[in-house]
């Protein structure tokens, strides 16, 4: 594939990427105030733990059939390691939010987007290059 043609399948899959993130977050928050205005769960912890199953789920199905397309592999083994890499960027968006803000004593919404821009970085790369490459 010419470099070209490389950067313009890339620049696709990113595209897809971020309107994949944007419907799995409308997904989970759906959910999420599903659970709370409609359902009445009284936690919102349990709440929004529901409805990050649902988040993840959509992004899971949408970054093998509609982000990396014609990605080959078991569905089983795709979904056990983009698991294993939800639960480390889980605790790369901790470890930053911990330093950043507990430790240096910065604002947590900086800390929030430097940890939501890592995540999202390290989650595109890490789909593409090992779960569905």
């Amino acid at each position: 594939m010419p470099p070209s043609a490389a950067r313009d399948a890339l620049g696709g899959q990113l595209l897809r990427y971020l309107i994949n993130g944007l419907v799995a977050t409308a997904i989970h928050y759906g959910v999420l105030w599903f659970n709370i205005e409609v359902l009445h769960l009284p936690l919102a912890g349990v709440a929004n733990a529901i409805a990050a199953v649902f988040g993840i789920a959509v992004s899971f199905l949408g970054s093998r059939y509609f982000v990396f397309r014609g990605s080959e592999g078991s569905v089983t083994r795709q979904g056990a390691l983009f698991l294993m890499v939800y639960v480390g960027i889980a605790m790369l968006h901790a470890l930053v939010m911990y330093a950043w803000t507990d430790r240096l004593g910065h604002d947590y919404r900086v800390g929030f987007l430097l940890a939501t821009a890592l995540q999202m970085a390290f989650s595109f790369l890490a789909n593409k290059f090992l779960v569905f490459k």
